[in-house]
């Protein structure tokens, strides 16, 4: 039976998932799943052993060994093997959620955090695109839309970063479920989701953007207690990010380190028009061209958001602009392809454009193509995920 029949008789209220729509978005997403770790994994042992013969220079060769475990996973498999005070002031812009996370399931694991780490990141890479496959489901009922929708999304060129020990795939579970239960007007569920977002990354705090959209949403036809609720459904996100900062000046008094940590490494904030005609010019000269390779994927971001805001809810197209706006806005955008996997709606505007076997196919193949050139790259220290 389709996923969308299965969602949409899941139950009488709006926002509920019942077993078997998520044993049927199980179904639709493990393949696509499994395909970015058969894809990942060799790229990874192919630069271990590039490393191994010694052809690269020794700050390549560091992170093609580390693999899985270098560029930012190593800070959060650090975090959650020794603590925020181990490693310093530098360690402080990685939000807590994730490595406590790590840290909880290493136990089970017999104290290995590194296998840890990346059980916890593949699993929720998992859990990420089955709530993206069943949401998708509900708001269009249509289930190869759907199952599409996951395939983008593992296939897009920064989706290696969800097989390595980042913290990117769980806050996809958050920030979909999340979704799931703003549509659905649980409001009380959406204010623990958005918490639980904003400790798990900064960019959670945007979370409040579709929040406020779907609570403004028949508003004034509503009673206090639901009032209440969308109030603390806005508030869910801010609530987790300004905890974390309040724990920071609590303990190490730097309440606001991992603002002034990121404004180092990204230069400031700058006005993003400014900043795509940055890398524009760059192209154009041929200088620091590995910097402005990332505008074409800043300008495909751009024009699905106006496909969002023309074929989704307007709360999806809201949240893809104020993530893409945050992304676009430092001086330094490396990571560009990560931070816009966070605006899950873009992914969906894509599918919507994707319609077609042919068009499928050719678009498939071409992100393979780049997932593979993207996680290469990585593993051989000329990309920063």
């Amino acid at each position: 039976m389709p996923i969308s029949q299965y969602v949409n008789r899941s139950s009488n209220c709006r926002g509920w998932l019942d077993r078997d729509s998520l044993r049927l978005g199980v179904s639709a997403a493990f393949f696509p799943w499994l395909v970015t770790r058969l894809v990942v994994i060799p790229m990874v042992y192919m630069a271990r052993g590039i490393a191994t013969k010694g052809h690269l220079p020794a700050s390549m060769a560091n992170v093609a060994r580390q693999g899985l475990f270098s560029w930012d996973a190593g800070w959060y498999g650090s975090i959650a093997a020794h603590g925020y005070g181990f490693l310093g002031y530098s360690s402080l812009r990685f939000f807590p959620l994730f490595p406590l996370i790590v840290k909880a399931v290493s136990f089970v694991l017999l104290g290995n955090v590194r296998l840890s780490l990346l059980v916890v990141a593949n699993l929720s890479d998992l859990c990420g695109l089955v709530l993206l496959v069943v949401l998708v489901a509900r708001e269009t009922g249509d289930d190869e839309l759907a199952t599409r929708s996951a395939w983008l999304m593992s296939l897009a060129p920064a989706a290696f970063t969800y097989v390595m020990g980042y913290a990117e795939a769980t806050l996809l579970v958050f920030t979909v479920a999340g979704f799931i239960a703003l549509r659905g007007h649980r409001w009380w569920w959406a204010m623990v989701f958005g918490i639980l977002a904003g400790l798990t990354r900064p960019i959670g705090i945007l979370f409040a953007i579709p929040a406020i959209v779907e609570a403004l949403s028949g508003l004034w036809e509503v009673g206090i207690r639901d009032r209440i609720a969308r109030a603390a459904a806005v508030a869910g996100g801010p609530m987790g990010v300004v905890g974390y900062l309040s724990f920071l000046g609590l303990y190490y008094h730097h309440l606001l380190a991992p603002i002034h940590i990121e404004q180092r490494h990204r230069g400031g904030f700058t006005d993003p028009l400014v900043t795509l005609y940055h890398e524009a010019s760059m192209l154009i000269s041929g200088h620091h061209l590995e910097e402005a390779l990332h505008l074409p994927w800043a300008l495909l971001s751009v024009a699905l958001i106006v496909v969002a805001f023309w074929k989704l809810p307007a709360s999806y197209g809201a949240f893809a602009l104020a993530v893409i706006l945050v992304a676009l806005s430092g001086h330094n955008i490396d990571s560009f392809e990560r931070y816009a996997m966070s605006a899950f709606p873009l992914v969906i505007a894509g599918a919507c454009l994707t319609a077609g076997p042919r068009v499928e196919r050719l678009v498939l193949a071409g992100l393979a193509a780049s997932l593979v050139a993207y996680s290469t790259l990585a593993f051989l220290h000329l990309y920063v995920p």
